[in-house]
């Protein structure tokens, strides 16, 4: 294995619920295929692919071929594909199937410098939206590098009160209320409430979860539409993602790298939410 990933997930699994003995943690991965079983035809020994699977954060792991795995494209180094897994998947999913985006829509993204916001703001730029990203003022070229049309620097304006209104808000955040986003939502509009988060499972974040629970009930007897959910890793997004980075409309972006011995400091550091993209853990 070449390149793995910390991520978000597998910080989140880890602190949801009890591991058997041993255990491992993080969820996507990116590396070279050592060997393969018998009846195995989609990859071969000495294939660069990378994916998501619990318990990542190791110097070998076992893949079942038909799973969320998928060829590295040539364009992308070990340190980006090992980056995009759980990430990748969660923004592709929350875009194309729950807020059913289009070309010629005006999407926000909430928390647009983040690991899955980044993935978020060039998805969108790739199915052909006008992207507005949320971020803080660090971040602002970071997003605009990226392919976002506008920025709003969440510290000096909030994006609640300005004059625009949107096809579409994909919430990474949830530092709003329902009907302070509502308001800015055009008539049939969506908003999209995504996942747990990078910082973990904790009493603050399961309270901002119940909170979109309840967002979504009511929108229920709303014209504008809020959506929660969280991803589900297929083969065939894998696949969707591969093609988005080898034509070049994808481009992880990668915060920091760190060495095996160094996973530690990794998952504190993620824990403290405040990575510009991804994070990834190198295994030599």
């Amino acid at each position: 294995m070449k390149a793995i990933l910390s991520c978000e997930y597998g910080v989140d699994n880890l602190q949801l619920r009890e591991l058997e003995k041993p255990s491992r943690f993080g969820t996507d991965f990116a590396g070279v295929v050592e060997a393969v079983g018998k009846n195995v035809t989609d990859f071969k020994t000495g294939n660069e692919v990378f994916g998501a699977k619990d318990g990542a954060v190791a110097e070998y792991i076992c893949v079942k071929a038909d799973r969320a795995i998928a060829m590295k494209p040539i364009n992308i180094t070990f340190e980006q594909a090992g980056s995009v897994g759980v990430a990748g998947v969660t923004a592709l999913q929350g875009l194309r199937d729950k807020g059913h985006i289009h070309a010629g829509q005006k999407v926000l993204i909430n928390g647009a410098s983040g690991g899955v916001g980044t993935f978020a703001v060039q998805i969108a730029k790739a199915f052909g939206a006008e992207v507005t990203g949320v971020c803080s003022t660090r971040n602002v070229d970071l997003v605009k590098s990226i392919g976002a049309d506008h920025v709003i620097d969440y510290t000096k304006q909030d994006f609640t009160k300005t004059d625009q209104h949107y096809d579409m808000i994909y919430d990474l955040v949830g530092n709003h209320g329902f009907s302070e986003r509502r308001n800015i939502l055009k008539p049939n509009g969506i908003c999209v409430l995504a996942g747990i988060g990078g910082a973990g499972a904790h009493p603050e974040t399961m309270v901002r979860i119940a909170g979109n629970f309840w967002n979504a009930f009511r929108s229920n007897f709303s014209k504008e539409k809020f959506v929660f959910y969280i991803a589900k890793l297929t083969e065939g997004d894998f696949g969707v993602l591969r093609d988005l980075m080898q034509s070049g409309k994808v481009s992880p972006v990668i915060d920091r790298t760190y060495k095996l011995e160094q996973t530690a400091d990794a998952v504190r550091y993620m824990e403290e939410g405040h990575a510009r993209g991804k994070v990834v853990v190198m295994v030599e």
